[in-house]
């Protein structure tokens, strides 16, 4: 079992910045690719991006690439969603996921789940 508690967010601006993180508690946290998801009101959930177990690799949805970074440190257990550049259409509620193994995007390939930060970004 992994556990995943979830903190930061909050409201900003317009072309502010947040970080997410994400602390994961339970087995090997290295052994855990990450994921981060979001999921707008009447939207469905929506990928992010991914991290790989080590963090040499990771992958983001073209809305936010360049502007969303994702890391880890596996020495505390915890991912981060560094959000920059912030627009009013990121504007969700966004998870952290973890699995063991390869990343995948699929929101169903993933076993445990943070329980949401909401982030809302005014005009």
């Amino acid at each position: 079992q992994v556990q995943l508690v979830q903190s930061g967010g909050g409201l900003v601006q317009a072309g502010g910045s947040l970080r997410l993180s994400c602390a994961a508690s339970g087995r090997t946290f290295s052994s855990y690719a990450m994921g981060w998801f979001r999921q707008a009101p009447g939207k469905e959930r929506e990928f992010v991006g991914y991290i790989s177990l080590s963090g040499g690799s990771t992958y983001y949805v073209d809305s936010v690439k360049g502007r969303f970074t994702i890391s880890r440190d596996n020495a505390k257990s915890t991912v981060y969603l560094q959000m920059n550049s912030l627009k009013p259409e990121d504007t969700a509620v966004y998870y952290c996921a973890a699995r063991l193994g390869f990343p995948p995007i699929e929101a169903r390939e993933y076993s445990y789940w943070g329980q949401g930060t909401q982030v809302t970004v005014s005009s």
